[in-house]
């Protein structure tokens, strides 16, 4: 066991900024870094599965989750609910583990307030354009939904400032050495 405690870091931003992409893709491999899951109300996309992209539960759980304050952090985005346990962060941090979160912009700064020696990272788009466009290609959406997500992301953008560092995601391998770096930094 170990007496240093981990630190926390949170990556979130824009839906469609790359975010999940990202992190697959920089964070495979560092050694003392765990990948904490989030719950989520949302239905499952294509390809995800329980326990691995997010821990799919109902409103009513989710609600009662809250009553019994068992979140570190969540909020209610795009008509569904996010959160982190705070148990499951607690127990790795405690364990000497670093711990990343993926989550959205009023979920990080609720952990702003709580653990104020988290390390903020937002992931932002080239641009707007950029943006819409991955969103409509990944074909998941209404087009309700879509403008739903592009009219939060224009509010999201606005809050990068609160971050600790913002990286544009425009070229995967240049994100994902500077996100990859940025961690490994820390990890002393």
């Amino acid at each position: 066991m170990s007496n240093k405690s981990g630190k926390l870091f949170v990556i979130s931003g824009p839906s469609g900024a790359g975010k999940g992409t990202l992190r697959e893709h920089a964070l495979d491999n560092i050694e003392n870094l765990v990948y904490s899951i989030s719950c989520t109300t949302r239905k499952p996309r294509d390809g995800e599965i329980d326990g691995v992209q997010y821990r799919f539960i109902s409103h009513e759980k989710f609600k009662e989750d809250i009553e019994k304050n068992l979140f570190l952090e969540y909020a209610h985005v795009h008509a569904d609910f996010y959160g982190t346990l705070k148990a499951d962060v607690i127990k790795e941090l405690n364990a000497g583990k670093n711990v990343l979160l993926e989550i959205d912009v009023q979920g990080a700064l609720q952990v702003r307030e709580k653990i104020s020696d988290a390390i903020l990272i937002f992931i932002a788009p080239p641009s707007l354009e950029e943006l819409e466009k991955r969103l409509r290609d990944r074909h998941t959406e209404t087009e309700e939904n879509l403008n739903l997500r592009l009219s939060n992301a224009k509010k999201e953008l606005e809050l990068k400032d609160k971050y600790d560092y913002v990286i544009i995601n425009d070229d995967l391998e240049t994100a994902s050495k500077e996100l990859r770096d940025l961690i490994l930094k820390f990890d002393k």
